[in-house]
């Protein structure tokens, strides 16, 4: 076979690549590494520009197509096969053209080098080239899949991204689920992999038509766009207003609610997190759209990584909310899992916690004052579930920052409490007696700050 690869017989050559071809195609002869050491992938390369003999180029491109799928993808990208199957990409051989299409994503879908090098020779014009009227679904699958693999990582500053959304943005209407799976994948590659990507993404248009995809009934689908838009609401004020508008907490509440995948959920969570983290205006839609009570269930009852995507979402309502949202949140059970959450090991999540109790504090204070009371109702409950011990707890972190917002709430809210610690004073078997007492005798806290800083 190798002696006839490297004939001068075009016959030969064709009935070698062929027999290449078929070794390559069972999977129960596993012959790749025999014919790597063979050293004919430059005679096949060699082929792919032998236009008289399109049967020819076909099988070639095929052998490499294989070679790519396989442990030896480098090889296949550095023997001289990519500029010309890029060239393929104009043949008017429709096989031929689908065959290159599948080989150049076999060798981008591999480590960042190989992509490089595909990007490099100048592939994703005549990529886009092939999406046109009429395609078979066969190919747009692949071509869609090949494009996908090209935006994964970071486009180089030449590559013109509009073209490429221009594209996506019609194939996230597809109805066949790997094309769509594929284009929403895209979607996700470039707002990571370009600079303003987010925005990029916004301007083709996509952000509609991607809400209106969470209720999709596949969750091979829910998963990459769920992706995207958990990305679009990382970006700025603006960007994430968009999604706002476009509707997509009421979209997100079954998904919360309803048994879907893990990592379904998480991204919803994120995407909450994300929009309460904004204005005052986008806790009160968070509010409207009823996915607090979800949320708190899955702050309650669900795995660990979940729990703290959901207290990321709390927290964040929480420390930038209105009195009146305050009151909302802690109808809804907020305060028992959030002071759960005191106990977690991510710092930064404690931390937003706090801020997020601080805020749920002053609101109790104003609304004590208000009612001519004497006890703070959140600061009583906190006490009666655990949490100030749990707050205790906190102070001996290693966290400069935690140890001063926990004193702060420890001083402005519990006094009376933190000094009973000492064994000679008498104590109370009443909590609420003890909170009455330290409100009447006890001379009155400095309130803390009216409005905490928002927590990332």
């Amino acid at each position: 076979m190798v002696e006839k690869v490297w004939s001068d017989d075009t016959t030969s050559q064709l009935e070698a690549t062929i027999q290449f071809r078929r070794l390559l195609s069972d999977e129960k002869n596993p012959t790749v590494i025999k014919i790597i050491r063979a050293d004919v992938l430059p005679r096949f390369s060699d082929f792919l520009s032998r236009h008289e003999h399109p049967q020819l180029q076909m099988e070639a491109a095929w052998v490499l197509t294989n070679i790519a799928a396989s442990d030896y993808t480098l090889l296949v990208a550095e023997c001289g096969a990519v500029p010309r199957l890029v060239e393929l990409l104009e043949s008017a051989n429709a096989n031929i053209r689908h065959q290159a299409i599948w080989a150049l994503g076999n060798i981008a879908a591999d480590v960042p080098t190989c992509r490089e090098i595909v990007l490099d020779h100048g592939a994703v014009t005549p990529l886009l080239a092939q999406f046109r009227e009429g395609m078979k679904v066969p190919v747009l699958r692949t071509a869609t899949w090949a494009l996908s693999n090209l935006c994964f990582g970071k486009l180089p500053a030449e590559v013109q991204v509009k073209p490429i959304l221009d594209i996506i943005s019609q194939l996230i209407h597809s109805v066949d689920e790997k094309i769509l799976g594929d284009a929403c994948w895209a979607l996700c590659y470039i707002c990571d992999g370009v600079s303003d990507g987010i925005q990029h993404v916004l301007d083709a248009g996509a952000c509609p038509q991607l809400v209106n995809l969470l209720m999709h009934a596949s969750a091979n689908i829910l998963l990459p766009v769920i992706t995207v838009l958990a990305r679009i609401s990382s970006g700025d004020d603006a960007q994430v207003q968009v999604l706002v508008e476009n509707d997509i907490l009421n979209y997100l509440a079954p998904l919360l609610a309803r048994n879907y995948p893990k990592s379904i959920k998480k991204q919803a969570c994120l995407i909450v997190s994300n929009i309460s983290t904004g204005s005052k205006d986008n806790i009160q839609a968070v509010i409207d759209a009823d996915v607090i009570s979800p949320l708190i269930f899955l702050l309650k009852t669900s795995e660990k990584d979940i729990k703290e995507e959901a207290a990321w979402a709390i927290s964040n309502a929480a420390s930038g909310g209105s009195n009146d949202q305050i009151q909302y949140l802690v109808s809804r059970g907020c305060l028992e899992p959030l002071c759960n959450v005191l106990t977690y090991q991510d710092a930064d999540l404690v931390y937003a916690c706090l801020e997020g109790l601080q805020n749920i504090l002053q609101a109790g204070a104003v609304g004590k004052q208000g009612q001519g009371s004497t006890v703070n109702p959140y600061a009583q409950f906190i006490l009666e579930c655990g949490g100030l011990d749990k707050l205790e707890d906190l102070q001996e972190v290693d966290n400069d920052a935690i140890y001063k917002l926990v004193m702060k709430l420890l001083e402005g809210y519990w006094d009376e409490e933190v000094s009973d610690d000492d064994p000679n004073l008498p104590t109370s078997n009443d909590s609420a007696e003890t909170v009455e007492t330290a409100s009447e005798d006890a001379a009155q806290p400095t309130e803390p700050s009216a409005s905490p800083n928002e927590s990332e």
